[in-house]
């Protein structure tokens, strides 16, 4: 099983994921789990380190790290090593495709075990995020702005 050291609670998230993470995610868009053409819309390859934090959490809780896969203009794609709960929404913060750092209200709606340790999961935006309606840079924009900080 592959580990990943969680940041800080006051530690800003790194745009990058790392290389363990991005092996996951090769190996899920070329596994059983790729599913494009069950989606409506084009999605764009994305791949950052995000904060989600869930409405049912307690307020103590840090945020649950994510590894996002793809993104469109009504949700994304991500990997986790945490099994997070159907259902609830919360807010997910990301780097802009433009650089800094959006939050943005969302509800998860699918996290499932896609190796030991590790779950795919998705979110929809709870309203349309033009940002991501574009063609991305496949997030190497948004590294630079986090980076920046």
């Amino acid at each position: 099983m592959l580990q990943i050291e969680e940041e800080s609670v006051d530690a800003s998230p790194p745009a990058s994921v790392p290389p363990q993470v991005e092996l996951i995610l090769s190996a899920l868009e070329t596994g059983r789990h790729r599913a494009a053409d069950q989606r409506d819309g084009r999605r764009q390859r994305y791949r950052v380190r995000g904060r989600l934090r869930l409405f049912s959490d307690a307020p103590h809780v840090k945020p649950w790290t994510v590894y996002t896969r793809d993104v469109d203009a009504r949700g994304l794609g991500f990997v986790t090593p945490h099994r997070l709960p159907l259902g609830y929404g919360g807010l997910i913060e990301l780097p802009h495709p433009d650089g800094g750092m959006m939050t943005i209200t969302c509800t998860l709606f699918r996290c499932r075990q896609a190796a030991p340790g590790w779950y795919e999961g998705a979110v929809y935006f709870n309203r349309e995020q033009p940002e991501f309606a574009g063609d991305l840079d496949d997030g190497r924009e948004a590294a630079q702005g986090v980076q920046a900080r």
